[in-house]
């Protein structure tokens, strides 16, 4: 286990003073740089400079790096891999220790992930150069809020950060092994240390639900101006908040100079009503980041709805793959010198911890270049494909939310898979397991929702469309409202509980959507 400093002490008025004035300065210069910033010759110096530091690693030496000098030679001596092609060729043979392996020296940490629907655990070597560059998005959300509000007082307060703890895993001597929220929590230094929120002794709780309690507990006294975490653990700890002081059903009750509310590594759609509730009466705003354990990639410089910026000189260099072209011997790689707008790409990234044109499994679509701004629009595991459909997440989520509008419901949670033809029959369906925010909806509601995504994907897809026609291939969805809690209660069978943990929307895998149903069943849900 890591040992932990002493308790923080809070920011003390003499700092705060003359925080504030340096913050808007440093944040003015920022966005001036970002306004005139070439993202193409950005990402050109991005890709040479991390070469030239690789260039002696193993990888380096088995990859030519000596000789790349154009993203096209070093597109064409580096493959596109997968984390299990990295695992089992570079990071495995020496795990725990990844040293002059992909990345100069030895990677101190391993960040630990998941896959949002297998859960198989997963290591992924984090160097100081990489937290640095997660470090340098987080300096352009703060820019980006300071543009929005010139007199803001963001750091006349506190910081809260909500991610996994800080009691990290001992793999090697200078080597441990947590959830990457966790080791940047750690890694926050004096006197930086004094604005994060929650302390440290808090921070290291390994019970991730007992760690929620304690914080909004001890929530209570802070004077919290940004919260950043993950939606769907944040509303649980607003639940928890809320339940401190009955009859309490806004953030302003508790942290009325709450400024920012800062989302990232999910989709947002499904919470955004609920979160909009909550802050009621505050003058507080919403921004999202597009952040992973592989690293920090955008930030939303604009309104709500105008995509997400993409950070293109903190260290991390982008490939675009077209989604279509996946899947075959040599597709087609595009960057941001090349890419196009509108298309679905699968996203590769190069970073400052040593991956390499590497498949992070999320697709995005660019909608513009100059500068570099972007959709996430799923993942390519979240492409629900068993009958030949094709419905990617994007279509999915849109289906979805024209039917809560349709039906006046609000979703919580969800998850979607196949139910497959019994012996004999021919047309198989799709599955909805839906958490509603109100608790399970009557059987004409839930009809009406069915069938209001049933249509939209319908006119969104040619693939479903085609499969849909008169029921030959592909039956109408069937609906299983569950009560609130359910998923929590599924995570929690599994194992799947903490900062990191997405509940995850398309369940291809059958295994994994019958321990679903399981669930659901035994919580009394209602099948349309």
């Amino acid at each position: 286990m890591t040992s932990l400093p002493p308790i923080e002490r809070a920011p003390d008025r003499s700092v705060l003073r003359f925080a504030g004035p340096a913050f808007r300065a440093v944040a003015a210069r920022r966005v001036h740089r970002l306004a005139t910033q070439d993202p193409v010759a950005a990402q050109e110096a991005v890709l040479r400079k991390m070469v030239q530091r690789a260039a002696a690693t193993k990888f380096g030496r088995d990859h030519g790096f000596a000789s790349v000098k154009t993203v096209a030679d070093f597109q064409r001596l580096v493959p596109l891999r997968r984390y299990d092609d990295f695992w089992r060729e570079y990071w495995q043979p020496t795990f725990p220790r990844a040293e002059n392996c992909t990345w100069p020296g030895l990677a101190p940490y391993y960040a630990m992930s998941s896959g949002t629907s297998t859960g198989v655990n997963k290591y992924l070597p984090t160097t100081p150069e990489l937290i640095h560059s997660n470090a340098l998005m987080m300096r352009d959300v703060m820019a980006y809020h300071a543009a929005n509000r010139p007199g803001t007082r963001a750091l006349r307060g506190k910081v809260m950060l909500l991610g996994g703890s800080t009691q990290l895993t001992i793999e090697a001597p200078g080597v441990q092994s947590g959830d990457l929220s966790g080791i940047e929590l750690l890694e926050i230094g004096w006197p930086m240390r004094r604005w994060f929120f929650p302390p440290l002794h808090l921070a290291a709780i390994p019970d991730y639900e007992a760690k929620i309690d304690a914080l909004a507990k001890a929530a209570l006294t802070e004077d919290l101006r940004v919260i950043i975490g993950p939606p769907n653990w944040l509303m649980v700890f607003f639940d928890r908040l809320l339940a401190q002081r009955p009859g309490a059903t806004r953030l302003v009750d508790f942290f009325p100079n709450l400024e920012l509310l800062v989302h990232g590594g999910m989709a947002f759609a499904p919470y955004r009503a609920r979160f909009q509730r909550l802050l009621d009466g505050s003058h507080a705003e919403f921004r999202e980041i597009y952040a992973a354990s592989e690293g920090f990639f955008a930030v939303a410089d604009r309104g709500d709805g105008d995509g997400l910026r993409l950070v293109v000189d903190s260290g991390v260099f982008y490939e675009f793959v077209p989604l279509a072209e996946l899947g075959s011997p040599n597709p087609t790689r595009h960057w941001l010198g090349t890419a196009e707008t509108g298309i679905e790409y699968a996203l590769a990234i190069s970073t400052p911890a040593g991956a390499w044109s590497y498949l992070i499994g999320d697709t995005v679509r660019l909608i513009e270049t100059r500068p570099a701004r972007l959709f996430v629009t799923g993942r390519t595991s979240y492409v629900l494909t068993p009958f030949g459909e094709h419905i990617i997440h994007d279509q999915l989520q849109d289906a979805l939310g024209a039917a809560a509008r349709a039906t006046g419901l609000e979703i919580a949670e969800y998850s979607v898979g196949p139910i497959f033809a019994p012996s004999g029959a021919v047309a198989g369906r799709h599955l909805y397991v839906v958490e509603f925010v109100a608790g399970i909806p009557s059987t004409d509601q839930l009809s009406v929702f069915a069938a209001t995504a049933d249509q939209r994907l319908i006119a969104l897809n040619e693939d479903y469309a085609r499969r849909r026609a008169r029921d030959i291939n592909l039956l109408g969805p069937e609906i299983l409202a569950v009560p609130r809690g359910t998923f929590l209660d599924w995570l929690k069978t599994r194992g799947r509980i903490g900062g990191q943990i997405k509940v995850p929307r398309v369940l291809n895998d059958r295994v994994l959507l019958d321990g679903l149903e399981h669930v659901a069943v035994a919580a009394g849900g209602v099948r349309v």
